[in-house]
């Protein structure tokens, strides 16, 4: 049985440089970055968890984290405007 994907938004605040560089390396590996601080992937809740666990490992006290996970009804609610368009359900990942 295959796990459900939903649509990931992960945005972060982290103060220092070479944190937020190897955050920022860390999930352009798995997503698409839509703004300095943000990027959306689609994965698996697990996916998500098993990437907020390492990124958090990056972070102090005064850094932050947010990942919003976007069900189908929820995206189909959604909408862009200028940048990457909002990532579609497909049958493939691009690298």
């Amino acid at each position: 049985m295959t796990a459900t994907r939903h649509l990931y938004v992960f945005a972060y605040d982290v103060e220092r440089d070479a944190a937020r560089a190897r955050l920022a390396r860390l999930f352009e590996r798995r997503m698409i970055r839509v703004q300095k601080s943000v990027f959306e992937g689609r994965m698996t809740a697990a996916e998500a968890r098993r990437l907020s666990r390492q990124a958090a490992l990056l972070l102090r006290e005064t850094d932050s984290l947010r990942v919003y996970c976007l069900t189908a009804e929820g995206l189909a609610a959604s909408f862009a405007s200028g940048g990457a368009p909002l990532a579609e359900k497909s049958g493939f990942l691009l690298l």
